[in-house]
């Protein structure tokens, strides 16, 4: 079974592949179209150079050891919705795909953080919305994840996504250990700092997220494609 994560940046998405990673019948790949997103593109992103020397950056031939994997029952690919930029993206309907979304004032003023003037083809909010149609339209909908909802239930939201692809849920997936990890992709001393500190889920953010003004337009657009989303997503 293949399980492909698709995510916005900032947006629990690599604690979800440590949860994963606990699972003895499960390997984990971190972002295996980081590499070819950033050839693409020539975006400038932290440790650009470096991501791209440590990983293959032609999708073809990274779709295709996807496909020809056989270590593990299951293979979960933590991935980008942004990355995904290839005229024909058709190979992942034969996945089982997740959708994992974060509401827009959170994400924005994460990222916004390490990349202070995001545009919508940043954060993936949109090529979600688009990869949900497409996807829903083929026959093959989608699992949403509103990444709030995992937060204030784990357990129970973790249930109830086992249940729907059809492996048992595992209570080691609710916890790992804080630091660095193997499945990490060269680009983690950037963007895991935080979830280098954790061991579990953390509880929800209360406190108010403060987008930058300049940034608004960003947030009212992202706040359309991400209230579709949200009204698919397993509820906690």
């Amino acid at each position: 079974m293949i399980i492909n994560l698709l995510s916005g940046p900032r947006n629990i998405s690599t604690a979800l592949m440590y949860s994963f990673a606990q699972r003895s019948d499960t390997t984990v790949i971190d972002e295996p179209f980081y590499g070819y997103y950033l050839k693409e593109t020539n975006i400038d992103h932290p440790g650009k150079q470096e991501t791209m020397d440590s990983m293959d950056c032609n999708y073809q031939s990274v779709v295709k050891s996807v496909n020809s994997f056989s270590d593990a029952p299951v293979l979960f690919l933590k991935n980008m919705s942004h990355h995904m930029i290839m005229e024909d993206y058709s190979f992942i309907k034969d996945w089982n795909n997740l959708l994992l979304i974060r509401d827009p004032n959170q994400l924005i003023s994460s990222f916004s953080k390490v990349i202070p003037n995001p545009k919508m083809t940043d954060i993936g909010l949109k090529q979600e919305w688009e990869l949900y149609e497409y996807l829903k339209n083929s026959g093959r909908e989608p699992t949403v994840l509103d990444s709030n909802e995992i937060l204030k239930n784990p357990s129970g939201v973790l249930a109830k996504l086992c249940e729907r692809l059809g492996i048992l849920f595992d209570t080691n997936m609710l916890q790992w250990k804080a630091g660095p990890r193997p499945e990490d992709g060269a680009w983690a001393k950037w963007w895991y700092n935080n979830v280098h500190k954790s061991t579990g889920f953390a509880d929800p953010k209360t406190e108010k997220a403060i987008v930058p003004t300049h940034l608004n337009d960003l947030l009212e657009e992202s706040m359309h494609y991400f209230n579709l989303l949200q009204q698919h997503s397993i509820k906690a």
